[in-house]
């Protein structure tokens, strides 16, 4: 990113569940990442998954970071009031060529002989329909076909990251026949549309990052810096549920006692640990006092337990 470029970041949850300590953690991050340089702070619902959303959380979500001091700049954005915009996207990689029709099942590449070794997101796609659907087959979904060579960016956090997506992944699905369109292709769409060119978040996705910086080059988007925080993970090392660390209003999270607490934590488990007159503080100063010493080079890589 050019250094005189105005930063812009963003935070975007999906609210298919309460504000849990690990989107804590992300969302103090990316704010950190922003407001430290004097950037801007945007907030996107990532909501099109809409079977799985769950009605009032987003409103939850948003009052849930107010309260803690996390505001952020403009109106909030919601993946499932731009679909033209997908739509739009999609029609572009299709008269270029990228994408193609896919009449295999999920049970199809299960059986797949010739499928290579699973990558970190399961089997990836052989390739069955890149040269065009079977005999008798229809079409199933999309894909967009991914390039021979690696794709290498370096994180601002995790540093070098190299993969190759015919490898990790195959080529790759951005919608479902009579579905949503995927994740990968709403995030690109969106941060360009929204001029997010700084985007952190937490390390889960860092494998989804050459995929979305493949899809960035083939529409002629730009590539914002990339940098993957360390995941909170349960005391034995799990995944954390959403489910048993809410920090959610709605599910009686008392904020007003806890709030402070809960955002000194966060610093200190991105490496930026407040002094105890800041701690005590309310969640407002703690979070200027972060923004005016925030050294982004003390976040640790490895993930691990945060108990409040």
């Amino acid at each position: 990113m050019d250094k005189e470029q105005s930063v812009v970041g963003r935070f975007a949850p999906s609210p298919t569940g309460p504000l849990h300590l690990g989107s804590l953690v992300a969302a103090v991050g990316s704010w950190l990442f922003a407001r430290s340089v004097g950037g801007r702070w945007l907030l996107r619902m990532d909501d099109l998954d809409i079977p799985r959303v769950v009605p009032a959380m987003a409103d939850d979500i948003l009052r849930t970071l107010e309260t803690l001091g996390l505001q952020w700049d403009g109106p909030v954005v919601r993946q499932s009031q731009r679909t033209e915009l997908y739509e739009t996207a999609c029609r572009e990689l299709r008269r270029k060529g990228y994408i193609y029709p896919c009449g295999c099942s999920r049970s199809d590449l299960a059986r797949s002989s010739s499928a290579p070794h699973p990558g970190e997101d399961g089997p990836a796609y052989p390739g069955s329909c890149r040269e065009g659907l079977k005999e008798g087959r229809v079409e199933r979904s999309l894909r967009v076909r991914v390039p021979h060579e690696e794709i290498v960016f370096t994180d601002a956090i995790m540093g070098e990251f190299r993969q190759s997506l015919l490898h990790a992944c195959g080529d790759f699905v951005i919608r479902r026949k009579d579905g949503p369109f995927a994740y990968q292709l709403a995030v690109v769409v969106d941060d360009a549309a929204m001029g997010v060119n700084q985007v952190v978040r937490g390390a889960d996705l860092l494998s989804s990052t050459p995929r979305q910086i493949h899809l960035q080059r083939l529409l002629g988007l730009p590539i914002p810096a990339y940098a993957h925080l360390p995941l909170v993970t349960a005391p034995d090392g799990s995944k954390l549920s959403k489910r048993d660390n809410a920090v959610s209003l709605v599910q009686g999270f008392d904020l007003a006692t806890a709030g402070s607490r809960l955002i000194a934590l966060s610093l200190e488990f991105l490496g930026q640990p407040a002094p105890a007159d800041v701690v005590a503080a309310p969640c407002r100063e703690i979070l200027e006092w972060g923004r005016e010493h925030f050294d982004p080079t003390r976040i640790p890589r490895q993930s691990r337990c945060l108990i409040p």
